[in-house]
């Protein structure tokens, strides 16, 4: 601890107080204030520092100018200065420290655009010294931050220059003054200290004024001006990188002897009290003139002392020394060094390919520190180079450093923390969108408040992130093995053995295990020096061989700039109207990331290779954009025109410029592998002058991103109407729902954003693959493209052939190009095959690869391997440079049969591929036939084989592959094709198979359950399956389909066991036994509803989200139901149930104690069913509720696309069969007229059979009556419930006459629209007597649907003013009762507003469908406007015309003042501006009226 001291009043010495630290850097605000007020400051002055936060550290850097302008008194000023002196003379200085751990290089001599720039506090690394060859200056350093005024500090600038200048002139020397360097006692020996200056152009007016006034005669004047250079203005930063704010100013000397000959240059009026501290005692002045030499370290002035003798003496030597500068420049010149570092760098940044267009190298990473404005310029190369990221140290570079230079372009800012694995490494690069554009790592602040470390902090601070950083993007699974090179972008000098950049340096150079994958580059030889001499020194290693120096950065741009084909450089146009173009910048199609967009030029000055081009297509690749500009090159034959070329360009498209929707779709299918993609670019590439064409980059699940980026690409720097179209082209989507998702989503941003025209914005071209014609949709709009071509398209192939075989020498293995010319001819499949298999050694590393790419590729669309994978897998070479060996030389003769693909999933890669689906097929049948290589050892390899799951490029996109190949299976199969045929080729071996499966995934639910469905319906074995299917319930808890897999599971055992049960009847131990497996089996189902019913209300959260409700709960309840009644009938107890016992027992008519009494010898079943009798009374309500549950959920809810409901095309008939068995139970009697006229029932009685008819008719609600409009033959059984309503209506028993007389209501409508010469349908203003009667009474919020829904369907003809309030009603009961279940469904259109009358008012699916073509159904096809356009030829619709209202249209009704909200079926299809005026189809959905083929009004 410090002992007790005071202050005292002693000039030269000062005393610490006993309350103030001892290291006065340690000091805060409150010690710098208590010691001013020790000192004697005025509090005044003191709190004004306080206020400012002076601190210890920031103590010692203030100058008297900054008090002056804090306004201090000149009292503060002095004893703040004189005792903070003195402080320093005593205390330790940490700058002092600081600087001892590095130096820096002063800024190249003579240089003004060098990119250069001093830290604060950082050593020199040269000295203040004399003359030394001439050439090298010498040096000399001025602090100068300690005036009081910008004039003080001019008086001490000029004169100083003035004296150092004219001392190096005489000396003949090169020489550098430096402001702003400190030197001994205050400061370490050039320590950089910096100067604040509000205006830096005082330095050079002053000076250039000096030097008129101190050279005085024109001569010397115009030679000291060529020798002294202007003022160098070089900023300082702080250690972490940012400005200070200060400034170290320089001034260059340079005594050519062209210039200064043998002159000698003496200076006048130099200021005198300047002058006077250089000058001894009693010297004299010489009238004013001074003559100043180099002596040492300073200047000397001769004419200072009162003899001339050695001034004489220097004057006569001048002659000599002018020589001895001569000889010095002349020596220096004839030292040039030739350089070679142009084509090295060509070389190193392509990995020996001299072009940047075929780069060995897919990626490049950039690691770059603080740049200078003046580089900028010179750095365009890094625009076009494919960057995968650039790691940034300058924490200022989005102000004024590299990033500004990017921000024309999309850059993905990032801080290094979100670099860290926290889960599936392709979900974080996904995330990071590392392969969609430039990720920009801040790595040392300038980012969302995160603050810049100095290079003492930085490794502790920040130096993990950074290593996770590094470490990420050199994983295998993230960047290609040894195909991405790490570029050292020098800007700044690296001199700290700490700096950031050489720790970074480090952790590539241990991620990469050495130097091939870096390169360095700089732009002077002291960069290179520090840079090389610190890596040697920290890590041992000479990075010489890998540097880029003699170059500045202008050759460098322009060397780099050279590598790219003039396609690469050049601008790339759009169309517009009228034959212009419009220049789309390079930012532009940066955020167009889900796009690859055609342009006008594309192609245009490039000079890719043709032959590879040729090869890789013909061969089986997929058609590249080159592949047609090549065909129209002069002397080329045309590219192939398919028959459907010209019906698409000349009659579909235009014929598609005439719809009315934003968007609208051609489908090309096309079997695999039969030039469906080819045609369809084929078709973008003939239009490209006239549509804005594109295509979609992968299948993506976010619509939303595509939509907004195609309707950029539409508005793009146009404000013409109507817009250029854009022609987009979406390939393999494997389901037409997702187009139509995609095209509502294009129209919905086109509404969004205001875009409204009577024709398409957008077209798509859907290319999609077909297993059979007979899976196309039945439109106008639909090419189908087959295996067969025309005698035409033969032709042309042959033409096509003569010319390939003229310009490439292995057209034999163009094996795509010839199965289409051979009409996918078998014998030439089998025979290429045979011939590339002979020899086939499975236990070949290339023959396994291969193989698994066969089994891959006949398995699931679009699979494939990494090419990095492969290298891996074959143990080939991979080197940073155009040596490696090929992937194709590693395959051997199979590489034939083989061909590369780009391939997009969360990172972007290259992959290998079956060149046809047939080569794969065919391989696939000669591997198991010829070669004995079974299915099922080609999975298990695939499986077993840790290398493809490990750190690999495309791991994710595999382990999907692989999932999908052992899941997907088609809605009638128990198992997907692979497992089914393994289990044909090698019973048993399938087990294994999933065992593998399940190890390789073991977090995925999925496969557990596939494994459990495996055991259950396979094997048998329900204890191994409910295992599997808990621990998948484990791995997904909110999963209803996994939930009901446990229901699946005990349904099938107490199916097997009550199979194998030979007892008959069945004994009291196993009828228990087979209660409790019901009951478990129940209780899976209630679980599977609810967890159903969660999941619903997960999705209605999320927006467009199109999942569908899963009833499966439902379904498997009912059939466990069913099971029971059959259980229950095979027992003595109700074995010959002729008098239904069973039914009264489980309606709770007969009590079971009551037959047990009756028959004591069956008292053991009477037991068990007493026991599960809380269960059993429960069965009858429970399955009446399901039946109501799928009926409304498939008689109100249809597909949100239109499209075929397959769910309910499989589950309704399970639904029926269920049906069937309860009304045989519950309902099983015949309703008759004698039954109504039987004098001997009484009246309730008939009711209550009557009531049972109506079940077993479905006709007991709105529901059921409605489900027969999509029945075949049911006119009868309409015609039986509308009696047995009438027969109710007159009883009027049961208190039921409102909903009955709903039902009846529904009855007559549906019967009459089926059956319109039925004797029993009621007169039509009968029935809506009827109806009126019912709307006048109070009703309830369950019957508000039923009710409002056929009064509004019906009353739209009649002037009725309710209208509006009973849609609204209808709309929040349909929100109650049904919104919850119709994620992925809408509310079905049971009927459409006709032209005609009364009943003929009302129009069905079926009356429409009549009036279409063969095959054309209205369920499937109600977006079409086509199908629209046929419909309206018909005029059975009723055109009704409103105003569009925001979402909605206010349609007019026949009362002139009632006006009804009318909902698009899509909002989307309000193309037209709010107000217009429209007309429409309605269509009465449980959902309100809804409008179909909206249109202006004429």
């Amino acid at each position: 601890m410090a002992t007790s001291r005071s202050l005292e009043n002693n000039e030269d010495e000062i005393t610490f107080s006993s309350e103030l630290p001892e290291e006065v850097n340690s000091w805060n605000k409150d010690h710098v204030r208590k010691w001013l007020l020790t000192i004697k400051v005025d509090k005044e002055d003191a709190e004004i520092l306080y206020k400012e936060k002076i601190c210890g550290n920031s103590l010692f850097l203030l100058e008297k100018s900054e008090l002056t302008e804090l306004g201090l008194s000149m009292n503060a000023k002095k004893l703040i200065i004189h005792n903070r002196d003195l402080l320093k003379q005593k205390t330790p200085q940490p700058n002092n420290l600081v600087t001892q751990s590095c130096s820096l290089k002063p800024y190249p001599f003579k240089r003004f655009n060098v990119v250069h720039r001093y830290q604060e506090n950082i050593i020199f690394d040269a000295t203040e010294s004399g003359t030394l060859d001439y050439i090298q200056p010498c040096h000399e350093f001025k602090a100068c931050n300690n005036f009081e005024s910008i004039s003080d500090m001019m008086k001490k600038y000029t004169y100083e220059v003035i004296r150092f200048a004219a001392a190096c002139m005489n000396s003949r020397t090169n020489g550098t003054i430096h402001f702003g360097v400190g030197d001994a006692p205050n400061f370490a020996h050039g320590q950089i200290l910096g100067i604040s200056v509000p205006n830096t152009d005082i330095f050079d007016r002053n000076q250039s004024n000096a030097i008129v006034k101190h050279f005085k005669q024109e001569r010397y004047v115009i030679i000291a001006k060529r020798c002294i250079m202007p003022p160098r203005i070089v900023e300082v930063l702080k250690a972490d990188m940012t400005s200070t704010g200060k400034r170290v100013i320089e001034v260059d000397i340079e005594p050519s002897f062209i210039v200064c000959e043998e002159y000698y240059f003496n200076t006048y009026e130099v200021d005198k009290n300047e002058e006077k501290k250089q000058t001894t005692k009693g010297a004299e002045w010489n009238d004013g003139k001074s003559f100043f030499i180099r002596e040492g370290s300073s200047s000397k002035n001769l004419l200072a002392s009162n003899s001339s003798k050695e001034y004489d003496k220097y004057i006569a030597a001048m002659p000599q020394l002018s020589q001895l500068r001569k000889d010095a420049e002349e020596k220096h010149l004839s030292d040039v060094k030739d350089s070679v570092q142009g084509s090295k760098l060509c070389e190193m940044i392509t990995g020996g390919s001299q072009s940047l267009d075929r780069s060995h190298f897919e990626r490049y990473l950039v690691v770059a520190n603080k740049s200078h404005p003046v580089q900028l310029e010179n750095l365009n190369f890094l625009l076009y180079m494919n960057l995968m990221a650039v790691l940034d140290f300058d924490p200022e570079s989005a102000e004024n450093g590299l990033n500004k230079l990017f921000e024309d372009r999309i850059t993905n800012v990032h801080l290094p923390a979100q670099y860290k694995i926290t889960g599936a490494v392709e979900d974080i690069a996904d995330k990071l969108k590392l392969t969609k554009n430039t990720s920009w790592v801040f790595c040392n602040g300038g980012i969302k408040e995160d603050q810049p470390a100095d290079v003492d902090n930085w490794l502790t601070e920040k130096g993990s992130c950074v290593r996770d950083v590094v470490s990420f993007l050199c994983r295998k699974d993230v960047l290609p093995h040894k195909k991405f090179l790490v570029i050292f972008l020098l800007l700044n000098h690296v001199i700290d053995g700490k700096d950031p950049l050489l720790e970074t340096f480090s952790m590539f150079l241990q991620e990469l295990n050495g130097t091939h994958q870096i390169l360095c580059i700089c732009d002077n030889e002291m960069s290179y020096t520090y840079w090389k001499d610190l890596i040697k020194g920290r890590y041992g290693v000479d990075i010489s061989k890998r540097c880029i120096y003699e170059l500045n950065f202008a050759e460098i741009n322009g060397s780099v700039l050279s590598l790219w084909s003039e396609n690469r450089k050049s601008s790339r146009f759009l169309p517009c109207g009228g034959g212009s173009k419009v220049v789309l910048s390079k930012k532009a199609e940066d955020t167009l990331e889900t796009l690859r967009v055609l342009c006008v030029n594309q192609c245009d000055g490039g000079d890719e290779d043709k032959q590879q081009h040729e090869e890789r297509f013909y061969k089986g690749g997929k058609v590249s954009w080159w592949n047609f500009y090549f065909s129209e090159q002069p002397g080329s034959v045309p590219f192939i025109k398919r028959d459907k070329f010209n019906y698409i360009i000349n009659t579909i498209i235009p014929d598609m410029r005439n719809l009315k929707s934003a968007c609208v779709c051609l489908n090309i299918f096309h079997l695999p592998g039969c030039g469906g993609t080819t045609l369809a670019m084929h078709v973008l590439w003939t239009l490209k002058d006239k549509f804005r064409c594109a295509e979609l980059k992968d299948k993506s699940d976010n619509f939303t991103d595509v939509a907004q980026q195609v309707v950029q690409l539409l508005t793009y720097e146009t404000n013409e109407q109507p817009k250029l179209p854009v022609l987009l082209m979406i390939d393999d989507f494997e389901d037409l729902c997702d187009v139509k998702k995609l095209q509502l989503q294009i129209e919905e941003e086109c509404q969004k954003q205001n875009i409204f025209s009577k024709s398409p914005q957008v077209i798509l071209v859907n290319c999609m693959r077909v297993e059979s014609r007979e899976q196309m949709e039945g439109t106008d709009d639909v090419v189908f493209i087959g295996n067969n071509l025309s005698e035409e398209e033969q032709k042309l192939f042959r033409e096509k052939l003569k010319e390939l075989k003229k310009t490439n020498t292995n057209t034999k293995t163009f094996y795509g190009f010839m199965i289409l010319k051979t009409n996918f001819s078998s014998e030439y499949i089998q025979r290429v095959v045979e011939n590339t298999l002979k020899g086939f050694n499975f236990q070949h590393k290339n023959a396994q690869l291969f193989s698994i790419l066969v089994l891959l590729h006949v398995y699931c669309r679009n699979a494939l391997l990494s090419v990095s994978t492969c290298e891996e897998f074959l143990d080939l070479p991979t080197k940073a440079n155009t040596e490696s060996c090929k992937i194709e030389d590693g395959f051997e003769k199979f590489s034939t049969l083989l061909t590369r693909c780009p391939a997009r999933s969360n990172v972007d890669f290259e992959g290998m591929t079956v060149i046809h689906a047939k080569i794969a097929e065919c391989s696939m049948a000669k591997l198991a036939t010829t070669h004995k290589v079974t299915k099922a050892e080609i999975t298990n390899l695939l499986l077993t084989t840790d290398l493809f799951y490990a750190y690999t490029l495309g791991k994710q996109k595999l382990m999907q592959d692989v999932h999908s190949m052992l899941m997907k299976r088609y809605l009638k199969d128990q198992f997907s094709p692979l497992i089914q045929d393994i289990m044909k080729e090698t019973p048993g071996m399938e087990e294994t198979v999933l065992n593998n499966a399940a190890k390789c995934y073991r977090k995925d639910a999925v496969i557990f359950q596939l494994l459990a469905r495996y055991h259950y319906i396979k094997k048998q074995d329900f204890t191994m399956a409910i295992t599997y299917a808990k621990k998948a319930k484990a791995l997904s808890e909110n999963n209803s389909y996994i939930c009901d897999t446990v229901a699946q599971i005990q349904m099938r055992e107490l199916e097997c066991a009550f199979r194998r049960d030979k007892d008959d009847p069945i004994k009291p131990d196993s009828l228990r036994m087979y209660l409790e497996l019901v009951k478990s089996a129940t209780k899976a189902c209630k679980e599977t509803q609810q967890t159903a019913d969660k999941e619903v209300l997960a999705r209605l959260k999320r927006r467009n989200d199109y999942k569908t409700y899963n009833t499966a709960g439902f379904l498997s309840e009912l059939q466990v139901a069913v099971k029971v009644i059959k259980i229950l009938k095979k027992t003595p107890l109700f074995h010959a149930d002729e008098s239904n016992r069973l039914g009264q027992v489980l309606s709770g008519q007969i009590n079971v104690q009551t037959l047990a009494q009756k028959e004591p010898a069956l008292k053991p079943y009477y037991d068990v069913l007493q026991e599960n009798m809380s269960y059993l009374l429960t069965l009858k309500h429970t399955m009446r509720q399901h039946f109501d549950v799928l009926g409304n959920y498939f008689v109100h809810l249809d597909p949100f696309f239109a499209s075929k409901d397959k769910p309910k095309e499989l589950i309704q008939p399970k639904v029926q069969q269920c049906f069937l068995q309860y009304t045989e139970l519950f309902c099983n009697i015949n309703w008759s007229g004698d039954m109504v006229r039987n004098q001997h029932l009484n009246t309730v009685l008939k009711v209550e059979l009557t009531r049972q008819c109506l079940e077993r008719n479905k006709g007991e609600s709105y529901t059921g009556i409605l489900g027969y409009l999509y029945e075949k033959d049911c006119p009868s059984t309409l015609e039986e419930i509308i009696q047995q309503y009438l027969f109710l209506s007159h009883s009027n028993e049961d208190g039921r006459c409102d909903r009955d007389a709903v039902n009846f209501i529904y009855a007559n409508v549906i019967l009459a629209n089926i059956n319109p010469a039925s004797r029993y349908i009621m007169p039509y203003k009968n029935l809506c007597a009827v109806l009126h009667q019912i709307i006048q009474r109070t009703t309830s919020f369950s019957d508000i649907l039923p009710l409002h829904y056929i009064a509004v369907s019906l009353l739209w003809q009649e002037a009725y003013p309710e209208l509006p309030s009973f849609v609204s009603q209808m709309r929040a009961s349909y929100s109650q009762k049904l919104k919850h279940v119709s994620s992925g469904k809408r509310a079905a259109v049971h009927f459409y507003l006709g032209n005609g009358t009364e009943y003929r008012g009302l129009i069905s699916q079926r009356g429409i469908n009549s009036c279409l073509k063969p095959k054309q159904m209205i369920s499937t096809q109600w977006d079409d406007e086509k199908t629209w356009e046929q419909v309206k030829g018909t005029g059975i619709l009723y055109r009704a015309s409103g105003e569009i209202r925001n979402n909605f249209i206010l349609a007019d009704t026949l009362v002139t003042n009632v006006k009804v909200n009318v909902y698009p079926m899509f909002k989307s299809l309000l193309h037209n501006e709010q107000g217009t005026r429209v007309t429409f189809f309605i269509g009465f959905s449980m959902n309100g009226p809804v409008a179909l083929d909206i249109d202006y009004e004429s």
